[in-house]
């Protein structure tokens, strides 16, 4: 039985969380997805080993980052993290609307400098999951590459939500906004950043732009993990910063024993996405 993920996010009243500590920054939109930021931070709480602040900070610049990052070092990894172990702690209940939102959430754009710069990628940590391990997070709209990269994603998305037993249609929850103008002073993008709007004004206001049709997901999930579309992505070619070198002390880790052969199988899917951040 398929579930909808936005039908538990919308349900009940917003679990107690900190307050993030207001951070001057460019292009904010971390709220935007508020009704999975939601989801993923009532599975995240049941067992936080990490000590991670809210799901929230994983979506800030680096420095606004650090200060809920617990004990991950690498803020580039947070969000790999933070939607591992949401995920974990999904699974273990059969939670199948936990589990794709910590897909979902491992997908969305985080926040950067300016319009048109791409996030770096997270390299100094591995997910235990390795349907998390075969994501990556959406980029800027307006980076070099993007449009390919980002449906890339959303493909690979659909695939790892119909394989935990979710609507793959859900991938699009994902999308982000249009794309804003590169020199823009203002940083401000098509962007929207609502801390109460518990569907998440990127909903609500209608500022998503979809990455996929319902064709092109029935397509995604038909062609297995790391299908062709993927394979266009990456050929595309984007500008994405690579992260810096560092050692996470999270729990995340490899996969081994019994889960290794899913694991390699989602590393390989992955890699196809991130060629793009290698090419010129």
């Amino acid at each position: 039985m398929k579930h909808s993920v936005l039908a538990l996010a919308l349900i009940g009243a917003v679990a107690a969380r900190p307050t993030t500590k207001a951070v001057k920054r460019e292009v904010p939109q971390e709220h935007s997805h508020e009704n999975i930021i939601i989801s993923v931070n009532n599975s995240l709480m049941k067992n936080n080993p990490d000590d991670i602040g809210d799901a929230i900070f994983a979506l800030l610049g680096a420095a606004a980052a650090a200060e809920g990052a617990g004990n991950i070092q690498d803020t580039d990894c947070l969000q790999l993290a933070t939607a591992d172990q949401a995920f974990t702690n999904a699974k273990a209940e059969g939670d199948v609307d936990g589990m794709v939102s910590a897909l979902i959430y491992r997908a969305l754009e985080r926040n950067t400098g300016s319009v048109g710069l791409a996030s770096a990628l997270c390299t100094s940590i591995e997910a235990v999951n390795p349907e998390i391990a075969a994501l990556q997070q959406h980029q800027d709209p307006a980076s070099d590459g993007a449009a390919a990269l980002n449906k890339g994603i959303a493909e690979e998305l659909a695939r790892q939500i119909d394989s935990v037993g979710g609507d793959p249609a859900l991938a699009n929850e994902a999308s982000t906004f249009a794309p804003g103008e590169i020199g823009d002073e203002t940083g401000a993008g098509n962007t929207c950043n609502v801390l109460d709007d518990e569907a998440g004004c990127i909903n609500s206001q209608n500022l998503r732009v979809d990455d996929l049709s319902a064709a092109e997901i029935e397509a995604a999930v038909a062609g297995g993990a790391g299908g062709a579309a993927v394979d266009n992505a990456a050929a595309a070619g984007n500008a994405t910063a690579v992260a810096p070198e560092a050692k996470g002390k999270g729990k995340a880790k490899a996969n081994k024993g019994k889960n290794a052969v899913a694991a390699d199988a989602s590393a390989d899917a992955l890699q196809q996405i991130q060629a793009i951040a290698c090419a010129a």
